[in-house]
């Protein structure tokens, strides 16, 4: 595996996989972003989304997105700021989605483990965030974290009235899950999680998935993966991930970062018409 760290000559460039959830506005990449591009741009990641959680932070998300090519956002109030956060109608994530540099919507969710005091907010902003889905045609991205009945549940009651796309990012959750999540269509993003030494269940989990519904993903500066584990991750680092999932499915790493940039422009609809106008 190609040091990510390291330039590489055009001649020997790997091939081209997508970041599909980073957080490029967090204050770890702030002294250095230029260098965090390059070095993703270099191990192969030509194209990231980065998420805007809090709507304070939308313009400097929007900003490195205009800054750099090959960047696109996703905006909405993630699950651990839904009583903090001033609450996004359906009308007003409509009104976002209109900037056709945003490609998503949320990520949204349920966090029972840090923030179950607010698990009726977190609910009710899921759903709206569902309904905005529905409206814009952009795909929903979840987060999901010991909520795991509620979760299907409430996935499943906005799919009968509507149908909409879905990824579950960073998917850890249980094998119940996953199998909803898939039977309503829906992908699976595996993180620098599914590479840790002791994540056997959660291989077997996305081993049993169709390979053509994973995407991969950093969810930097968190859950870098081994050999960085225990460090800030960054978009570069997707690559070490990626050795982990062609592992998982058999097949080699050039195969798993086809397959997976094949599975991003299929869910991420705006960024692959960006991508095929280029």
């Amino acid at each position: 595996m190609p040091d990510p760290m390291k330039p590489m000559p055009s001649e020997i460039m790997p091939p081209e996989i997508v970041d599909s959830h980073c957080h490029l506005d967090f204050p770890d990449f702030e002294t250095e972003l230029p260098d965090v591009i390059a070095r993703a741009r270099a191990a192969g990641v030509r194209r990231m989304v980065t998420i805007c959680t809090r709507m304070r932070n939308l313009p400097r998300v929007q900003k490195i997105v205009a800054d750099h090519e090959g960047i696109f956002y996703a905006a909405g109030i993630h699950p651990m700021s839904a009583a903090e956060e001033p609450p996004l109608s359906v009308a007003d994530l409509v009104a976002l989605a209109r900037d056709p540099r945003m490609v998503g919507i949320g990520e949204t969710g349920l966090d029972y483990h840090y923030t179950p005091d607010s698990k009726e907010l977190q609910q009710a902003s899921l759903r709206r965030h569902i309904e905005a889905a529905q409206e814009t045609g952009l795909p929903l991205i979840i987060h999901a974290r010991d909520a795991d009945d509620d979760m299907a549940a409430i996935l499943a009651e906005g799919m009968a009235r509507q149908s909409y796309s879905c990824v579950m990012h960073c998917f850890s959750s249980g094998e119940g899950l996953a199998k909803a999540a898939l039977e309503m269509g829906f992908y699976l993003s595996m993180s620098g999680i599914a590479a840790f030494p002791k994540s056997t269940a959660l291989r077997a989990i996305f081993a049993a998935a169709p390979l053509d519904r994973i995407l991969v993903e950093t969810d930097s500066p968190y859950l870098a993966p081994p050999p960085y584990r225990g460090r800030r991750n960054e978009p570069a680092y997707t690559v070490f991930t990626a050795k982990a999932g062609a592992g998982v499915f058999g097949i080699t790493e050039a195969e798993f970062a086809a397959a997976t940039t094949a599975n991003f422009d299929r869910l991420f609809t705006r960024a692959a018409r960006k991508a095929q106008a280029a």
